[in-house]
């Protein structure tokens, strides 16, 4: 890491490719230390929100002059005119929060998502808005199919709409879902995407590129960390895992990055046993890594939960990192003065085939240029005049080499003709090998729906069959109930029985004994 930058110096005189540590002027006050916050630069400040330290979360919001090298807590005062409908337990007071995410808008800092101290009873993702022209903030009603409350989730700015992707909601479940937040109407919509997505994460990073395409890097799970990269098309809304190219990168989770025409930079990050020391860059255009630069192991720049922004000043770029943790919290600002880095014509979603024969394309088309050349050099050559030219070897040798050429440049072009039918033919495999996979796709799809009809029915035989055993095991104990019935009834029948032949023979007795005594008198 290069020296350090004072309060006196200026951000023009920093060293290209390197980190350098950006102190404040004398007696500005620094902001508590953290990691886990949110910032965003606009019109040369810094504004950091939130974050967390110690365990507690915070609800300042700072802000650095890249002017005078100062910071200044905004204390923003709630707007009464933008009052939502949940009670606000902070009252007056922007809520403490950590792992949400900053997107600027117009003259807005969007605020989403996170983990905070709010009461709120619907568990639902909140969004606020701070007005950085009037220094005020307010909660923001959003309607439509609202998500799931989270932290360590991605937003990206989409035109007006913000993008936002995974996490780990209050119930520590990770999430891989895909919500889209209109700004103008403020309506949530869920997005179903084709199958072949990331794995549920959080703490991973996000851009948009080319204003279609959405790239997810690493992140982790509960257990892993990724090194992964996906891309997401916004038109067909299907996901793809490219190849990269270049320099391994190693995974990493809790980094941060920003998007700077064609290049997306990250720094930080960790893999639960260290801190990512290096700076890395991916070319959009061609997917390939590079490290940018690299620091020590103990740096504060090797640490998780920090952020990363850009900004041009004098028209050089800069990246702008704040706070993090590893293993101390951080409260101090680097700045990195970027090299120009060349433009290529971007190649996004290209195949191994159709590479290969533009490849081929380039070199036949190389070949044959070089070729024309060569032979308009000969033909112009102030030496050689092929009609005044007198027969002899020289000039016979230069006929023999433009024929040469020549021929060369007719068997270039039939090569060329031969890439094209090929590039051709590649291309109508490509074309229905998307069909058989489209038709495939619909083909298990609806094998899907059947086995779910199927696991339905069989659920419901299941719970019948369950029905049906409790009834006969109430049938059994039915029958044993009837069967004591039927012998205390045999029982009930003997008794009567013999009563009633005792009482039949006393009546016999009784007329014998009155006669005897009618006899007697």
């Amino acid at each position: 890491m290069g020296e350090g930058i004072n309060g006196d110096g200026r951000l023009a005189a920093a060293p290209y490719g390197h980190w350098v540590l950006l102190s404040p002027a004398g007696g500005s006050p620094r902001p508590s230390a953290r990691y886990k916050h949110a910032a965003e630069v606009i019109q040369d400040k810094l504004y950091v929100v939130g974050g967390s330290r110690n365990g507690r979360s915070l609800s300042d919001v700072q802000v650095f002059d890249f002017r005078t090298f100062t910071w200044l807590a905004l204390n923003p005062t709630r707007d009464s005119n933008r009052l939502n409908h949940e009670t606000n337990a902070t009252g007056g007071s922007f809520p403490a929060l950590a792992g949400h995410s900053l997107v600027k808008w117009k003259n807005n800092l969007v605020v989403v998502a996170g983990n905070t101290r709010s009461t709120s009873s619907s568990n639902k993702v909140s969004v606020w808005l701070i007005d950085v022209e009037t220094n005020s903030w307010s909660a923001v009603d959003t309607y439509g199919k609202v998500p799931t409350a989270r932290g360590g989730q991605s937003v990206s700015l989409f035109g007006c709409r913000l993008l936002m992707f995974g996490g780990e909601d209050n119930k520590r479940r990770l999430l891989n879902d895909l919500h889209i937040l209109d700004l103008e109407t403020m309506m949530w919509e869920e997005v179903k995407t084709a199958k072949g997505g990331p794995a549920p994460r959080y703490d991973h990073s996000a851009a948009v590129y080319a204003d279609q395409y959405l790239l997810i890097f690493g992140g982790s799970s509960h257990s892993t960390c990724f090194n992964d990269l996906y891309l997401l098309d916004l038109q067909t809304m299907e996901w793809s895992q490219p190849d990269t190219q270049g320099a391994h990168i190693a995974p990493r989770s809790g980094h941060a990055g920003t998007m700077i025409d064609e290049n997306w930079y990250i720094v930080g990050g960790g893999d639960n046993a260290s801190g990512s020391t290096d700076t890395i860059v991916m070319d959009a255009s061609k997917f390939v890594w590079s490290v940018v630069t690299s620091v020590s192991a103990r740096d504060p720049l090797a640490c998780e939960g920090l952020t990363l922004c850009s900004t041009t000043v004098d028209g050089d770029k800069f990246l702008i990192s704040f706070g993090g943790y590893n293993g101390k919290y951080s409260n101090e600002i680097f700045v990195l003065k970027l090299k120009a880095r060349n433009l290529v014509q971007p190649r996004l979603l290209q195949s191994p085939a159709a590479a290969a024969a533009a490849a081929s394309v380039t070199a036949a088309y190389a070949v044959i240029t070089a070729t024309d050349e060569k032979t308009r050099d000969i033909v112009a050559t102030d030496d050689f005049d092929i009609k005044k030219a007198r027969p002899a070897s020289s000039s016979k040798k230069f006929v023999a080499e433009i024929d040469a050429v020549n021929g060369e440049k007719d068997k270039l072009e039939s090569r060329l003709a031969e890439v094209r039918d090929e590039n051709s033919k590649l291309k109508d495999k490509v074309d229905l090998a998307n069909l058989s996979y489209s038709e495939l796709a619909k083909e298990l799809e609806s094998v899907q729906n059947q086995l779910a009809a199927e696991g339905s029915r069989c659920q419901k035989l299941e719970s019948q069959i369950a029905a049906a055993r409790k009834r006969l095991e109430s049938a059994g104990s039915l029958e044993n109930e009837l069967e004591v019935l039927r012998r205390q009834i045999s029982q009930v029948g003997q008794t009567m029985a013999t009563t009633q032949r005792q009482k039949s023979g006393g009546v016999w007795n009784w007329v014998a004994g009155s006669a005897e005594a009618s006899d007697d008198e």
